[in-house]
């Protein structure tokens, strides 16, 4: 079975900068290397321009919506907090691509590393050679990020490194005079090579749960990825139908922390009030599927708050064994 990796691309709201100088280019990716660490995760090709970034990565034991939820929202404060300013950074979804590695992961590098030259940030493939917002300078050894995983790609072109690295930089030039054939950035679920007729029902309970997700790949590898996502679908389902929903998720914890349902919004850091809110903010996202909007609406707070509570959430969830079935 082939390994699954996941492309994942955002945006600035609006189309705006989300980079305005290095300084935010190396925020982003000092918190991308930890994000990586903690979740386990291997990152195979990245690149940032000034309005968007991509990023290839492998999982690893933790949910990689996990490993982006904390960066993006991480990232967004840390920007905001220096170019003094306020709002949304990103836009609402960032939005993935989840590859069958076998048959698509050399093109979907390419189209990611190729980014800079495609869009005249560079103008050689000398420069991209050394271009230090990438990964393909990684690959040919001008740069080093200790997070990047260069070997599993290098093996593939060739059993030295000096010979992987040319004949990958060939793999890189001939992509340059190509037009891909498949769109890459992100959108609407990808149809497979056929059997889409026994896919549709897995098809929308997928893109209800995971939004704006591609899915490259044949038949079979289409149908193992959705099927994958149905014991958490069917989880999900069962529980909105025994009448689990936001307000009975934030009445059923703030009881459980001794916090007055009317003050679950109430600014201030005091523990047992931060801690439910965290609770409500992962198990909402979890194990309702709601929207972090719709979370951060009932608690008068940030999408991008509501992300970073998840963490917090997911940590004490985990330490004393809390679910939402645990709830009563």
């Amino acid at each position: 079975m082939a390994v699954v990796t996941t492309s994942w691309a955002g945006g600035g709201e609006g189309r705006r900068n989300i980079f305005a100088c290095d300084e935010d280019k190396k925020d982003f990716i000092e918190r991308l290397a930890s994000g990586l660490e903690k979740t386990e995760a291997a990152c195979l090709a990245w690149v940032m321009m000034s309005n968007h970034y991509h990023l290839l990565i492998r999982a690893g034991k933790q949910p990689l919506s996990d490993l982006m939820r904390n960066l993006l929202g991480g990232y967004a404060g840390s920007y905001n907090r220096r170019h003094k300013r306020a709002g949304y950074v990103f836009q609402n979804r960032f939005k993935s691509i989840l590859c069958d590695e076998e048959s698509y992961l050399l093109t979907l590098i390419r189209y990611i590393h190729l980014n800079p030259l495609r869009a005249k940030v560079l103008d050689s493939l000398t420069g991209l050679d050394r271009y230090r917002w990438t990964g393909h300078s990684v690959l040919m050894g001008k740069r080093h990020r200790h997070w990047q995983l260069t070997d599993v790609l290098l093996e593939r072109f060739g059993s030295t490194v000096a010979t992987a690295r040319r004949q990958y930089r060939a793999f890189i030039a001939e992509g340059f005079d190509q037009r891909d054939r498949v769109d890459y950035s992100g959108g609407e679920l990808i149809r497979s090579y056929g059997k889409w007729q026994d896919l549709n029902q897995a098809r929308r309970e997928h893109e209800r749960r995971i939004g704006d997700e591609r899915i490259l790949g044949d038949s079979d590898f289409v149908l193992r990825s959705l099927k994958q996502d149905c014991l958490d679908i069917d989880a999900q389902s069962r529980r909105l139908r025994a009448g689990w929903d936001l307000p009975r998720l934030i009445e059923v914890v703030c009881r459980r922390f001794d916090v007055e349902v009317a003050r679950i919004s109430d600014k201030g850091r005091r523990n047992n009030l931060a801690v439910a809110r965290a609770v409500i903010c992962y198990l909402g996202t979890l194990e309702l599927g709601l929207t972090a909007s719709a979370i951060g609406s009932a608690l008068q707070i940030s999408s991008s708050a509501v992300s970073r509570s998840c963490e917090r959430g997911r940590k004490y969830c985990a330490e004393y064994g809390l679910a939402v079935d645990d709830l009563g």
